[in-house]
C-alpha cells in the first residue's frame, strides 16, 4: 500500500515529502513520524519535487515489496535528490552484510530501520533545520490530525491501533524480528487511551493491528495496568473486552488483525458472539499439515485448527475467519499440498490469501531440502485460490437476502447515486466491499462514514451488492 500525505495548508518551510509503503503496521509508524514533524512546524507535501527532503518509509518483507521500496526510493532520488529511507527495508542486509538501501542507493542521506521515529527526526533535523521552537509557537494542527492522537493516514472513520511492536516466534519463511525485533507491548492504559480518542475523534472503526496480537502482554507477564483508575492487566481478552466497551458506547466496530490461534483466543469468540467485537478473525494459519507447520516453525497447535474453527463458529455462528497461506514451502508434497486444499474445504475460510513461496534473504527456511521450482510454487499457487474462491463464493451467496449492517467508505451525491461500503466480513483494503445501489426512498441520504442498513440483492466475484433500506 503507497499512501502519499496530504498537502497542509499554510507557507511554513521547510517541507518534507512522505510516502509510506507496506503494511498498517508500517502505516501507524508513519502516522506517528507526521505528527512529531507537524508538531515541530514542518510541512508536508504530496510532491517531491520543491520539498526540502523526502522520507520514503519502505517494506522489506518479500521480493515485490523490496522491489516496489526500491523503486519508490529511486524515484525520490530522481525527482529531488535528498532522501531518507526508514521501515523494514531500511534494516536488511546484502550479501556481504552491508545496508541493503546503502548499497543499491548510496546517495540517501540517512537509512533507519523501522519503528524508529527518533532517528528519523534526527535525520531531518540535520538536513532540514527545525523551522521554530515548539515550545514557543503554536502549530495549527494539520486537517487530517485528531486530537490527542495525531495525523491519520487513513479515512477519518477508521484507524489503526498498534497494541505492539515486534515478534518472539522464529518461523523459518520470516526475517520479520531481525527487523523489528522481538515482541514489546505497549501499556494497556496507552493503548486505551488513544482508542478512546480516536473513537471520540469521529472514527467508527477501529483497527487492532501487531505482529502477533494474541501474544500482546506476554513479555510483560500480563501484568496489571491501569486506566481511567482502575486496574487492568496486559492480555489480550482483557484489552478486547474494554476496547469493546468503549467501541460500544461510541457506536463503533472493533476489529481483530493478527490473530495467532492460541488456545486463549477461545476467549475471545463469546466477546464476539454477544456483539461486543466484531465476529472477525484474521489468523495466519499458513499452512494446514502438521510436517510442513513444524518446517516452518509455526506456533501454537496447527493440527488441531480445523476442530478450533468448528468450536468457535459453534460458539459464534456468524464468525468470519480470513487467512493468509503459502503454497510451495520447501519439501512441500503433492499429499501434503492437497491436505491444505481439504484444510480450506473443510474449514471453509471466507477470505483466504496465498502467496507461492520466494525465498527471502535471511530466511532459515532457505536452508531446507526440498525447494520446489518456480513454475510448481506458482502452479500451487493458483491452484490453492482457485479452490478458496470457490469457497469464498459459495459463502458470500449465503447473504444474499439478508439485511446487514454497513459502514459507509463512499457516498456519491449524498447516497442518492449509490456509494461503497462494507460489512462486518470485510476489513478495508483486503476483502471485499458492499456496491450500494441508489436508495428506492428519495428521502434515502448518508455520508462516508455512516452505519446503514442494506439488503443484499446479489454478490458478484468477493464483493455484494446492497440495496440501502
Amino acid at each position: 500500500m503507497s499512501t502519499p500525505t496530504p498537502d497542509r495548508p499554510g507557507a511554513q518551510t521547510p517541507t518534507v515529502g512522505f510516502v509510506s509503503l507496506g503494511c498498517p503496521k508500517a502505516l501507524t509508524d508513519s502516522e506517528l513520524i507526521l505528527t512529531r514533524l507537524s508538531a515541530e512546524g514542518y510541512r508536508t507535501s504530496r510532491q517531491y519535487e520543491g520539498a526540502d527532503l523526502v522520507i520514503v518509509n519502505t517494506c522489506g518483507f518479500i521480493d515485490d515489496a523490496v522491489k516496489e521500496s526500491l523503486d519508490a526510493i529511486g524515484e525520490a532520488l530522481a525527482a529531488n535528490g535528498k532522501v531518507i529511507v526508514t521501515g523494514c527495508l531500511g534494516a536488511r542486509s546484502d550479501a556481504h552484510g552491508d545496508n541493503l538501501v546503502k548499497a543499491l542507493h548510496p546517495a540517501v542521506l540517512a537509512v533507519t530501520g523501522p519503528h524508529a521515529t527518533d532517528e528519523v527526526l534526527d535525520a531531518v533535523h540535520a538536513h532540514a533545520p527545525k523551522p521554530h521552537d515548539p515550545f514557543v509557537d503554536l502549530v495549527p494542527p494539520p486537517s487530517n490530525a485528531i486530537e490527542g492522537v495525531g495525523v491519520k493516514l487513513t479515512p477519518r472513520h477508521y484507524a489503526y491501533l498498534k497494541i505492539s511492536e515486534g515478534c518472539n516466534h522464529r518461523c523459518t519463511f520470516c526475517i520479520i524480528p531481525s527487523m523489528r525485533g522481538d515482541l514489546v507491548s505497549r501499556p494497556i492504559g496507552d493503548v486505551l487511551t488513544e482508542a478512546r480518542r480516536l473513537f471520540e475523534g469521529g472514527v467508527k472503526e477501529l483497527l487492532v493491528i501487531s505482529q502477533d496480537t494474541s501474544a500482546y502482554g506476554v513479555d510483560v507477564q500480563y501484568r496489571t495496568g491501569f486506566w481511567d483508575g482502575r486496574p487492568v492487566r496486559t492480555r489480550m481478552l482483557d484489552l478486547v473486552r474494554e476496547l469493546g466497551t468503549l467501541a460500544r458506547a461510541h457506536g463503533a466496530w472493533v476489529r481483530l488483525h493478527y490473530v495467532y490461534p492460541y488456545p486463549h483466543v477461545d476467549d475471545i469468540v463469546p466477546l464476539m458472539a454477544e456483539g461486543l467485537v466484531l465476529p472477525y478473525l484474521d489468523v495466519p494459519f499458513q499452512h494446514s499439515h502438521p510436517d510442513v507447520l513444524r518446517r516452518m516453525k509455526r506456533p501454537a497447535s496447527g493440527e488441531r485448527n480445523l476442530e478450533r474453527i468448528r468450536r468457535w463458529r459453534e460458539i459464534c455462528p456468524e464468525l468470519v475467519v480470513r487467512s493468509t497461506f503459502i503454497a510451495g514451502f520447501p519439501g512441500e508434497t503433492e499429499e501434503e499440498f492437497a491436505h491444505l486444499l481439504d484444510f480450506v474445504r473443510e474449514a471453509q475460510i471466507d477470505r483466504a490469501g496465498c502467496f507461492a513461496y520466494s525465498p527471502v534473504e535471511g530466511a532459515a527456511a532457505n536452508a531446507l531440502p526440498g525447494a520446489l521450482p518456480d513454475a510448481v510454487r506458482q502452479e500451487r499457487r493458483a491452484r490453492f485460490m482457485a479452490v478458496a474462491e470457490a469457497v469464498a463464493v459459495e459463502r458470500l451467496q449465503r447473504r444474499v437476502g439478508a439485511t446487514m449492517q454497513v459502514l459507509v467508505d463512499q457516498s456519491q451525491g449524498l447516497g442518492k447515486k449509490g456509494g461503497v461500503g462494507r460489512t462486518y466480513a470485510d476489513a478495508p483494503e483486503i476483502d471485499g466491499t458492499v456496491r450500494l445501489l441508489p436508495p428506492e426512498k428519495a428521502s434515502k441520504t448518508y455520508r462516508t462514514g455512516d452505519f446503514i442498513k442494506a439488503r443484499i440483492v446479489a454478490a458478484e466475484g468477493h464483493d455484494l451488492i446492497g440495496l440501502p433500506v
